[in-house]
């Protein structure tokens, strides 16, 4: 079923370049780290030989975007979602409806198919996730409420990639 949720996607439709790619990144950095890179709308997962896969992803709003640095603590396939409170505040209309019980997973769930979960060094869940997105045109834009966003196929890909416990790092917007 998983399979036929993530085909939905038409990837046909989407500009080659934001496909995923083996490319030079940092050599001074180990392996199974992930790297977000918000001027670039890309997202880097660290290889051995100072190799990554870059995806292209969407980015926080302005405003939304939070720098930092990260433990990915647990990540869910085709996981429940829930608006953070201040997403239920800012725009209750539209998230109030989900504020107790939140959405289950599925092809609509603003989540998509995958979520990494970013904590803090000190065990504080952060409320940001690595996730995939119902919207694949929105890859390559600062649109969603602080969160990174690929599409399902990519954070599918990354999810079988990344250990839980991996470090994250979202860089500084310049």
């Amino acid at each position: 079923m998983a399979q036929d949720l993530l085909a939905r996607e038409d990837l046909d439709t989407l500009p080659p370049e934001i496909a995923p790619r083996e490319v030079d990144f940092n050599p001074d950095l180990p392996a199974g780290e992930i790297h977000v890179m918000p001027d670039e709308f890309a997202l880097y997962f660290t290889l051995e030989g100072g190799r990554a896969v870059r995806y292209s992803c969407g980015i926080g709003k302005e405003g939304l975007y939070e720098a930092g640095t990260f433990v990915m603590q647990y990540k869910e396939e085709w996981p429940t979602w829930t608006p953070t409170p201040d997403m239920v505040e800012r725009d209750p209309d539209k998230y109030g409806q989900y504020a107790e019980d939140g959405m289950p997973g599925g092809i609509d769930n603003p989540l998509g198919a995958r979520a990494l979960y970013l904590f803090t060094a000190d065990d504080k869940d952060t409320y940001l996730r690595i996730h995939g997105t119902n919207e694949p045109d929105t890859i390559g834009q600062a649109v969603s409420n602080g969160c990174a966003r690929l599409i399902n196929g990519d954070i599918a890909d990354l999810f079988d990639r990344v250990a839980e416990g991996a470090k994250v790092v979202l860089h500084p917007q310049a």
